[in-house]
């Protein structure tokens, strides 16, 4: 499955496509891994609550609601890192930073359509059967969609100093970073690191308007 098949399958599944989204939050690092999804949960529901009609007609503005949830407390540069793989040794530093600009922009902009169609009460946080002591772990969760249909998503997340980060979420078993690499590998081999920063860079300002 390329991205642009696992994009359209996550905008059919549109709650899916506001966790994969907003729930990339960490708070203070005393919470679990669970407590991050739920308290993202809780803190998207407010943001949206009477606004999703105007949110959905206006991306700028829908963007700048997103934006405070998860810029913060999305781990953009080592999801960033992952994605760009064995590319990003060879990358200089400035195209590493443009990189985990634009990235985080272009998947904004990509997946932000579903945040409108967010219900909080389709997400059920399954209980924590990870190992929170290692640096790494995931939170499931389950998302019911329009058709009554019971869709896992679930979070691969990152310990910091800061407290638990998202950097990759799975639905359906697929997991956004893997395709994300598998799609810009073939890319830089066929047009180059340079070229293909620059078209990411080009989707970002469709997000921001720029």
């Amino acid at each position: 499955m390329n991205v642009h098949t696992l994009i359209r399958g996550m905008r059919r599944a549109g709650v899916a496509v506001a966790l994969s989204v907003t729930l990339f939050a960490a708070n203070a690092s005393a919470n679990s891994p669970n407590d991050v999804i739920t308290s993202a949960i809780d803190e998207l529901a407010k943001v949206l609550d009477g606004r999703k009609e105007e949110l959905a007609a206006d991306p700028v503005a829908l963007k700048a609601v997103i934006d405070p949830i998860l810029l913060p407390r999305f781990d953009r540069r080592y999801a960033a890192q992952l994605v760009l793989g064995k590319h990003w040794r060879d990358a200089t530093s400035e195209q590493r930073d443009r990189f985990v600009e634009a990235f985080y922009d272009a998947m904004l902009r990509k997946y932000s359509d579903g945040v409108t169609e967010f219900d909080q009460d389709r997400v059920e946080v399954l209980p924590y059967r990870g190992d929170d002591s290692k640096p790494r772990t995931m939170v499931r969760t389950i998302v019911t969609l329009n058709d009554g249909a019971r869709t896992p998503v679930n979070y691969g997340m990152v310990k910091r100093d800061s407290g638990w980060m998202i950097f990759d979420v799975t639905i359906e078993g697929v997991s956004y970073i893997r395709n994300f690499r598998a799609e810009l590998d073939s890319e830089v081999a066929s047009t180059g690191l340079e070229q293909m920063i620059s078209r990411f860079e080009k989707e970002a300002g469709a997000t921001t308007g720029e």
